[in-house]
Formats: structure tokens, sequence, C-alpha cells
């Protein structure tokens, strides 16, 4: 995609158009040339498929109450419950003394768990529906399934409060159904609302002002999750196009924004640019961060885009530049600059906080990158008062690199800041944190170590996974016990994570750091830690500036395959 030196947004809409049909035509030439299969691989398919219906061959995925010599596996409509990908089964009314639709029989059912605490349907086939699902019968959901055998018409998006009681506690679920009947049957799905682990996702998206979607060029669907909707304050049905941004750029901002689009579709990761947008009237800033989609040949076919709102903070500026005089106003400018700058850096890679001194801290940190030029990856760290008085102190490595490590440290890093602050302890915390990766399918484990430290001069502190802080007190370095440390964060869904509190005394230094400082190929990670701790010992009576420092220069002369961090702490 090749731009004009000053371009407007018409013309840059015509380019976008260009390389789309250009993408398409291509795609579609290659589509026309692919073989057509011959007539004995469509005997092989027909025979392979026939195996797999209703478990008459190897590996069944669902479970069905007929049989027999006579049952006939083509005609089977539970077959096809194993491709449906929310919870399904299907019905068989009972009926009572009156004729009336009483309950129905489960016959068949597929494995997908509506909740992490119900069974799945494969589970209850040969059950009546009231006895398997008891929390149905007050929700009025049999009425309803009998109105659609009765009727024949479909029940779609029928939300019930689904309530049961388990393991000596009611669990409560908003489950949406949807039944259609067939040969007097009922055919029926449901899954839940919204969990809880993407209600923590969404926060997490509000809190950091942050969101991502996605451009399949393609088919031209789009895809975008809440905090892009609320960035661009869209129809939640109707996310943007590409040619719709452009429509919305602020004109003097097209040429920074193609020459972004060209650097994503050009391979280039991660690609940035910060642009300005209209938006029901109102000018918006937006960090974008892009990557491609690409086939195996290298031709990108999709784009997705990490967005970061700086508006409130473009905002705040231009109050205080139009409360001062012209001298004031320029300080004041460069002012707000640096902390716009400060600002993506907190969003994009770690950064500590210099209001601790008046709770008697001091801080320093390093992001240490495993090469130069090295792509950012998912080590984060996050130090910071906290309204309640209190301190948080954590460190943590989202698995990965690019764009894809970005969105996961920044969505697991503003969470832990979020969390803090609804005065939790550091189990609860981590627990929180814990359901929010372990319900995404597109984030791979992490580890965090969370501490939250209170005028009482007592750190307590919860670990998934992570390496354990090492304490610098006198001459002697030791690392913090650790049998309370629970699993990486996303391993085990539900786990509780435990608070461990250890007392502090005046002139102690607290190091958290990432794996990859004591990794190194071919060596025990438990030989670096111990050659780090004693690294830490001859720190003795330095500033954390200093502890970082030295111990930065180890490990660039050393040899690291990993990206790491370092977050020291004296307690004075």
């Amino acid at each position: 995609m090749t731009l004009p030196q000053s371009p407007d947004v018409a013309s840059l809409k015509a380019l976008v158009r260009r390389e789309i049909e250009t993408l398409r035509t291509e795609v579609g030439r290659r589509a026309a040339a692919a073989p057509i299969p011959r007539e004995a691989d469509r005997a092989v398919a027909a025979d392979l498929a026939q195996e797999c219906a209703c478990g008459l061959g190897t590996g069944p995925s669902h479970s069905c109450r007929d049989g027999g010599e006579d049952h006939d596996p083509w005609a089977c409509l539970c077959a096809t419950l194993p491709a449906v990908p929310v919870s399904a089964a299907l019905l068989s009314p009972v009926r009572g003394p009156d004729g009336g639709i009483a309950d129905f029989l489960i016959r068949a059912g597929n494995h997908v768990r509506s909740a992490e605490w119900l069974p799945s349907p494969d589970q209850q086939v040969g059950r009546l529906f009231t006895e398997a699902r008891p929390g149905v019968a007050a929700g009025g959901l049999i009425a309803a399934l009998a109105e659609v055998v009765e009727t024949g018409r479909a029940l779609t998006g029928r939300v019930v409060d689904y309530t049961e009681e388990r393991e000596g506690g009611l669990r409560r679920a908003q489950l949406v159904h949807y039944a259609a009947s067939c040969d007097g049957q009922v055919l029926t799905t449901w899954h839940a609302v919204r969990d809880q682990a993407e209600m923590l996702t969404i926060d997490a998206q509000h809190l950091a002002s942050m969101g991502w979607g996605r451009w399949d060029l393609l088919s031209g669907a789009v895809t975008w999750s809440e905090g892009m909707q609320r960035i661009f304050r869209s129809d939640p049905a109707l996310p943007w196009t590409l040619l719709e941004l452009c429509d919305a750029l602020v004109p003097a901002d097209s040429g920074p924004f193609g020459e972004f689009l060209s650097s994503v579709l050009a391979g280039e990761e991660p690609a940035w640019t910060r642009v300005r947008f209209t938006v029901l009237g109102e000018e918006r800033t937006v960090d974008l961060l892009g990557r491609p989609v690409t086939d195996t040949d290298g031709r990108s076919w999709a784009i997705q885009i990490l967005a970061h709102d700086l508006t409130p903070q473009m905002r705040s500026r231009r109050r205080v530049v139009e409360k001062q005089g012209e001298a004031d106003q320029l300080r004041q400018q460069a002012a707000a600059e640096r902390h716009v700058a400060g600002a993506l850096r907190e969003a994009l890679l770690p950064s500590y906080s210099e209001g601790l001194a008046g709770l008697g801290l001091t801080a320093a940190a390093a992001y240490l990158p495993a090469e130069q030029d090295a792509a950012v990856g998912g080590d984060w760290f996050k130090c910071r008062p906290l309204a309640n008085g209190r301190a948080l102190i954590a460190i943590g490595d989202a698995s990965g690199h690019g764009l894809d490590a970005v969105a996961r440290m920044a969505q697991q890093r503003y969470a832990v800041a979020g969390l803090a602050q609804t005065g939790a302890d550091a189990g609860a915390v981590t627990t929180w944190l814990n359901e929010l990766v372990a319900g995404d399918w597109a984030v791979d484990t992490a580890t965090v170590a969370i501490c939250l430290y209170d005028r009482d001069r007592v750190l307590r502190w919860a670990s998934a996974g992570h390496p354990a802080p090492l304490l610098l007190r006198g001459e002697r370095a030791f690392p913090l016990p650790t049998g309370h440390r629970g699993p990486l964060l996303g391993a085990l869904s539900g786990h509780p994570y435990e608070t461990a509190e250890f007392p502090m005394l005046p002139g102690d230094v607290l190091l958290l750091y990432t794996d990859g400082v004591v990794e190194r190929r071919g060596q025990d990670i438990e030989v670096g830690i111990d050659q780090l701790t004693a690294s830490l010992a001859d720190c003795r009576g330095v500033s954390p500036r200093s502890v970082v420092d030295r111990l930065a220069e180890e490990y660039v002369r050393s040899a690291h395959d990993d990206d790491a961090c370092l977050l020291a702490v004296r307690f004075d």
C-alpha cells in the first residue's frame, strides 16, 4: 500500500479499498485453482463420518439413549450435538395423567458445560430434566419448552435465573435458553449470559481505557471488545469498518493513520501511531498498536489493533493550559506531554510510582529486554500507593512477546491495580486475577506476586507460580517463605490463593524479579536464584536505584533468552 506524501481521507479510503480488493482477488484466484475432490475421497469421508454417528465408531463425543439393531445413525438428531458449541440436549416430553407435558426425558446431550459447577448434558442422559436440573422448575422453563412442543414455535433467547443447591450452598447463573421442536422432541441449547471472568476482563479494559479489535479483510467481518466500543461510542452490533475509521479521522491525521495501516499490512510488529478521531462531535486522542494476521505465504488477511484512549489526559491538559498565562502555559504543556508519555509507558511497559515517600518507601525498577531491539514482552511490575493508605508492590509475567503479550500484560497489570483498590487482601486479589486469566480462552498461563504493605510495617503477599521475593536485611539476603504459593494464573480455575505475612524492619530492601533474571539455558533455576541472592547481599548499604543498576549490569553481561523485570523497594 503506497501513500502519497500528504494523503487526504478520500485518497486514504481509496487505497484501503484497493488493498482489500487486491487481497480478495488473489485469494479467490488461489481458491478457484484448488483441486476438486475425487469420488474415492468423498467415499472415504462418508465412511469416516458414519463411524462417528451415535457412538457406533471410535471416540464418540456425545451420549445417546437410543440404540439397537434397527437404530439408524443417519436419522438420529443427537449425532449433530457434538458440533454445537454451547450446552445442548435432545428432550422427549413426558406427559402426566391429564395428558399435559409434565416433564422431559434427556435422550442425548453434548459435553459442553454452561457453568463450571453444572454437569455437562451428556452426563445426565436418561434422567428427567427436573431431576437433572432442579432449578428449572422455579424458572418457568418446563412450561416454555412444553409450549414449543404444542405450538411448534421456537424459543429464542429466554433468560432464566437458574439457582441450584450444590456442595452445601446455593449457586446461581443467568442462562440463555433456545429450543425448537423436531418430530415430537425438543432440541434445546443454553449458555451463560456472562461469567465473572468476562466481567473482570471488561472491568480491566475500563480501568486501563483500552480496547482491541480485529478486521477480517477477506470477509469484511469486524470484531470489537467492549473496551473498543466504549472508546468509539459504537453500537455493540455495529463495530466500525476500516473505512468508517477513516471517515472519523481528524483530517490532519490521515497521513499518520495511513502510514500505520501500511506498516501493519507490511508485517511490522508492533506498529504504533497516535491519531485523533471525531466521535459524536468530540475529538478523541487514541494510541494504536497493530499487527497483521498472515497466511502461509506472508500475505496479511486480517489485522488486530490495540487502542489506548488518552482523551481524559489530553482533556485535563487543555483545562490546565487554559487557566495559565503564556509563560506558565508552556511549562504546563511540557509537563502534560511528559504525563501523556508516562501514561503510554504505563499501558505498554512497566513503571513505578514516585508517590511512596509518605509510606516510608523508596523504589526503583528496570525493564530488561533480552535483546535491545526485541519486541515488548509480557513482564510487568507495579508499585504505587493506594487510596486506603496501603502500598501495592506487584510483579508478573504474561507469556509471549509482541502485541498479544502487550495486551495480556496491560490487562493483568491494570486488573491488579484496580482490584487492589477494593481493599481486599493479596490472596483475594490473586484469586480474582486467576479467574480473569482462566476464563479467557485466548490467554495462556501467567505468574504474579502481589504484595500489600500497610502502616503496621507488615508485608502481606500472595504468589501464583512466581519466584519468591528476596529480602536484604543487614548483611544477609534470603528469599521469603513460599509455603502458601499457589499454581500459575489460569492453570486451575476456582483455586483460592492464600495470603502470607512477613514483618518488615527499617532498612530492609525487598527485591521482586521475573524468572528471566535467573533462567539460563542448561542451568537449573535454583542455581540462578542462589546467584541472584548472593549478588543482592553484596548490595547492602546502597539505594534501591543502585541495587537495580548493579543487578541490571550483571543481567546484561550474562547470556539470557528471556526479557526480565527488577523492582527494588526500601522500607525506612
